[in-house]
């Protein structure tokens, strides 16, 4: 591991529109490194990022293109955690001797404090963030990185050895922390369904990726585990660590000392305890796929004695994170909520489940596969929403051929608005407005990833929100 970047030629490969590249650069040049940052994507893409690192006048960029000679005339490679690993870019660094890093590798070896950990294939952002609300109080220096458009490396320099650092891992992002043969040393894993197959070969290959969170924990850490998981009740089999499940019913025979928050009668109970944390229709958040956010941060406040006092104030006033169910408005008597984040099947389902069953949602859906299977998201769109409004791209074609599996000849009873030349997601609100009547809810929940269309899945819910202002401004 490289501790002294003085000096040192580094390349950043992938600056991106999430921050962590943008952190990476600055941490480096704080450090007196001479950086250059290089992307695929040409600097009208990267405009955001571009001006908020206008200020150093020593980066140079090569951007639109990556050249050979930046990857084999370099001290140090520092990859975006979105570069395949198999790039031959890296190729080249690796046959030249260069080492490869991330922000995330150099973060791990710095960083002085205790670290969360949270993974899963849903669900990763909200836990964290009421991990870290139900903390803070408790704690002076916190901080909430990771995989939440928080570079890790923009927070260094806050934490000491008192700090707390929760941090949201993906598997990409796990996959880099291995390297380094380290683990948090508290791990909550929520759940696992298949994601990101455009990347790793099989749904076994990425379950191997989430298992890096646990990995090189000890007997001294904790892995918390969701029981009513399979797959992840299984990586209990294989920890080192102290294991301690959460579910909503946590039956068999399960050790005293393992037995962690679950539900029982609509009121959040932890282990032996006669009397319930607090009632589930207190809190803020709302959904079934929630609960169990809730249930993993409750569990691991209980075991760091944290008050049930303290709880309930965090838990009622906790505001659901941006991009995830996240109420807009209500205008005309039609409700809109943006659920951009939602980039697998399983998670528009539950935002769908989320509302009453009255089929009255209009669903704008859709983008670019990732090797997933739309099969029962097609047979929940049937039962439960209005009208489709669908983005283009190839995501979207699964799902029409998905419901024609299902219709037959009749495709048209499903209320399809197939959207190959709907770019503007204004026209895009004003047709799904076309098709709403009071009482309706028009909801963007994807399932899908957003890069054919916009720059990431948050322009995509942020292009959502300005056009449902403007337009419900204009009528």
């Amino acid at each position: 591991m490289i501790k002294n970047f003085k000096n040192l030629r580094v390349t950043i490969m992938g600056l991106g529109l999430h921050g962590g590249g943008i952190g990476a650069v600055e941490f480096l040049v704080g450090e007196g490194a001479k950086v250059l940052v290089t992307d695929l994507k040409a600097p009208d893409r990267l405009a955001s990022s571009l001006r908020r690192l206008a200020k150093y006048r020593d980066i140079k960029f090569v951007l639109g293109q990556h050249r050979s000679e930046d990857f084999t005339k370099a001290d140090l490679i520092i990859k975006n955690p979105a570069v395949n690993p198999q790039s031959r870019y890296l190729e080249l660094a690796r046959k030249n001797k260069i080492p490869i890093e991330t922000d995330m590798g150099i973060f791990i070896e710095l960083c002085p404090c205790p670290i969360i950990g949270v993974t899963g294939s849903k669900g990763k952002s909200t836990t964290a963030a009421l991990v870290y609300k139900l903390f803070s109080s408790k704690i002076d220096k916190i901080c909430l990185a990771g995989n939440i458009r928080v570079s890790v490396l923009s927070k260094l320099k806050e934490l000491t050895k008192k700090s707390l650092c929760i941090l949201e891992l993906s598997s990409w992002q796990l996959d880099d922390m291995i390297l380094h043969k380290r683990s948090p040393c508290v791990a909550i894993v929520l759940n696992l369904i298949p994601d990101h197959l455009n990347r790793y070969q099989n749904f076994q290959a990425y379950v191997e990726a989430k298992k890096h969170i646990f990995y090189y924990q000890t007997k001294k850490d904790i892995l918390i585990l969701n029981f009513d998981d399979p797959i992840v009740k299984s990586f209990s089999e294989e920890a080192k660590s102290q294991v301690i499940f959460f579910g909503k019913n946590l039956t068999g025979k399960i050790p005293q000392n393992q037995i962690g928050a679950y539900l029982k009668d609509n009121e959040l109970y932890f282990r032996n305890e006669t009397e319930p944390i607090m009632k589930l229709e207190e809190i803020v958040l709302k959904g079934e796929h929630n609960i169990y956010n809730i249930l993993a941060a409750l569990t691991l406040a209980k075991i760091y004695h944290l008050s049930d006092n303290l709880i309930n104030r965090s838990l009622k006033n906790f505001v659901p994170l941006e991009g995830r169910i996240e109420f807009i408005k209500e205008a005309e008597g039609i409700k809109f909520y943006n659920d951009t984040s939602a980039t697998i099947p399983d998670a528009v389902m539950a935002a769908i489940k989320s509302f009453p069953d009255t089929k009255n949602i209009v669903l704008i859906s859709g983008g670019e596969d990732k090797e997933l299977d739309y099969s029962d998201l097609a047979k929940t769109i049937v039962k439960r929403v209005k009208k489709l409004i669908l983005l283009k791209g190839s995501a979207s074609d699964k799902i029409i051929r998905e419901l024609k599996e299902l219709l037959g000849s009749d495709a048209k009873y499903v209320k399809l608005v197939a959207g190959d030349n709907l770019t503007d997601m204004k026209e895009v609100v004003k047709l799904a407005m076309d098709f709403c009547a009071k009482g309706d809810i028009i909801l963007l929940s994807p399932g899908a990833a957003s890069f054919n269309l916009f720059d990431n899945e948050f322009d995509r819910g942020d292009q959502f929100k300005r056009a449902v202002k403007e337009i419900v401004i204009r009528t």
